[in-house]
């Protein structure tokens, strides 16, 4: 376990949650039922062994099954399931685009909703409907939803607060005087290494730290960190920020982040299968990464994105995550939100190996795909990826 998350941390993807935080009292008719999934063999643990350099094959059945080598947390909405209607197809030529893109990225499903209703469904790899298949960092677009939905509910004030109001324990470091908006943004001003080739990094070195009982990893290595700017001034993409977000979201509702999701996205969105979300070495959930889903529940959280999330977040809180809080200079119409990437008319989730969920507001279009490609990272393929969304948006 240690060695994967490791893995999974040197590649910006993960980090430690609170692992003592407690479950929030249910109702007669709880929204989710939440229950421990422990394997009965866990995954190697030789150091070697990295996410990085597993073939394709072991990739393949891994992606599909994490609950089955992993420890995590599983939660079943017990509310009613979102039909998913079929409506007017792709067209012919956008949809000989979409099966070539598959082909050519690894892709084990693609599907696409428009106005609600699916115009394009597909499978390949031997994945199936009733599968699931991890997500890695799209994982860091759900805890920003539950951020939202713990200031919806009063127990985060809002993202101006400061992080020590929350987390008392990050007072003297690095942290002190940085509110939950900056680390939502990853603009904390907090010097930080994500250089996944190097062993020395910070991302490399965070889940490597010895926890210490009663404390999140994420805290025990933030006191460790230093400060470079201003709080606020400077946006450096850093893995520890989305794992300290998940536990502001624990610590303030009392509730692990499986838990929280089944009440506030899974049941809402209306989801079909079970959501599973990994634990780290603390017993808390990855913040940033390791959710599994079905195919059409990554596509139903867009939609549930999509349409507002009334009841469930403020009124303006996905306007307000989705936009470019951080402009990329250097790539006009990109940028980064509250745990979302934006991009000119639209906004998504993604992560390593081929991941995404993309929403094209203006064309009430979500496009959701899961693959499993050759690298975990690859411009050529998110691009690829990009340009399909672009040709499916001009239909």
């Amino acid at each position: 376990m240690r060695a994967f998350l490791k893995g999974v941390a040197a590649l910006a993807l993960s980090g430690a949650s609170a692992g003592c935080t407690t479950m929030g009292a249910h109702t007669a008719e709880p929204a989710a039922i939440v229950t421990q999934s422990v394997p009965e063999t866990m995954a190697s643990l030789d150091p070697a062994d990295s996410i990085l350099f597993w073939s394709a094959e072991r990739r393949s059945a891994a992606f599909r099954e994490m609950e089955g080598l992993f420890p995590g947390l599983e939660a079943a909405q017990t509310g009613p399931v979102r039909e998913l209607p079929r409506g007017t197809p792709l067209d012919a030529e956008t949809m000989a685009e979409a099966r070539a893109f598959m082909a050519q990225t690894d892709a084990a499903g693609l599907m696409v909703l428009r106005d609600g209703k699916v115009a394009f469904q597909e499978y390949a790899l031997g994945f199936r409907p009733d599968e699931r298949w991890t997500s890695f960092s799209v994982a860091k677009s759900f805890t920003s939803t539950l951020l939202g939905a713990a200031i919806a509910d009063g127990a985060i004030e809002s993202v101006d607060q400061l992080v020590t109001d929350i987390i008392p324990a990050l007072a003297g470091t690095a942290y002190d005087g940085v509110t939950v908006g900056q680390i939502a943004t990853m603009t904390s001003g907090v010097r930080w290494n994500e250089d996944y080739t190097d062993p020395n990094s910070d991302v490399a070195k965070m889940l490597a730290v010895t926890p210490v009982p009663g404390e999140s990893q994420a805290i025990t290595y933030a006191r460790t960190l230093t400060r470079e700017a201003p709080a606020g001034e400077k946006w450096v993409y850093k893995t520890l920020e989305t794992n300290l977000l998940g536990l502001i979201v624990e610590e303030a509702t009392g509730r692990s982040l499986a838990d929280y999701a089944g009440e506030k996205i899974a049941r809402p969105a209306g989801f079909a299968g079970k959501l599973f979300w990994m634990q780290d070495l603390t017993g808390g959930n990855i913040a940033g990464c390791c959710i599994s889903l079905r195919l059409s529940d990554y596509a139903r959280f867009g939609q549930f994105v999509l349409e507002g999330g009334d009841g469930v977040v403020p009124q303006d809180w996905f306007a307000r995550a989705t936009a470019p809080s951080v402009p990329f200079e250097n790539a006009p119409g990109f940028g980064y939100g509250y745990q979302w990437w934006t991009y000119p008319g639209a906004f998504g989730a993604q992560g390593i190996f081929g991941q995404a969920i993309t929403v094209v507001p203006e064309k009430n279009l979500v496009v959701a795909v899961v693959s499993n490609w050759p690298t975990a990272t690859s411009s050529a393929n998110r691009n690829a990826f990009r340009a399909l969304v672009d040709r499916i948006a001009a239909e």
